[in-house]
């Protein structure tokens, strides 16, 4: 007996696809299936959109988080601080997110942690919270 297949929901990123198309209706021909790019090949377009994407996500995070560290820290100790990130956190950060867009489950634990770890840190007196946060900033600009 054959298993029936659940039909596949919609992601939001088929959405938006669909809407930078303007026709998702149509079915790609043989002419038509070329992504426009430098190269002729479809495949190495493909992996230049999306170094340049991940590149200008890059910049753009780096610039924010300097932007905003910038308010309470000078500028040098605010590069430093974003620039000197341990490589645990970064994955870290790269899993969360990961969990986080691939389904509403997973939006849902993430955005649940997050609230958990803020109420804590407001539990926590103030001066003490800023204090350790201080401390870890500190550090992870000496690195």
């Amino acid at each position: 007996m054959a298993k029936k297949s659940k039909p596949e929901k919609e992601h939001i990123t088929d959405k938006m696809a669909a809407a930078i198309d303007g026709n998702s209706s149509r079915a790609p021909s043989s002419e038509t299936r070329e992504i426009a790019g430098p190269s002729p090949n479809p495949a190495t377009n493909l992996i230049l959109y999306d170094i340049a994407l991940r590149g200008i996500g890059r910049l753009t995070r780096h610039t924010l988080q300097k932007g905003l560290l910038r308010r309470s820290f000078d500028a040098k100790l605010a590069k430093d601080i974003v620039e000197n990130r341990s490589m645990l956190s970064t994955l870290a950060s790269y899993g969360v997110t990961k969990i986080a867009t691939r389904s509403i489950p997973g939006a849902v634990l993430v955005s649940t942690g997050m609230v958990a770890k803020t109420l804590f840190d407001r539990s926590q007196s103030r001066r003490s919270a800023k204090r350790a946060g201080l401390k870890q900033l500190d550090k992870q600009a000496e690195e």
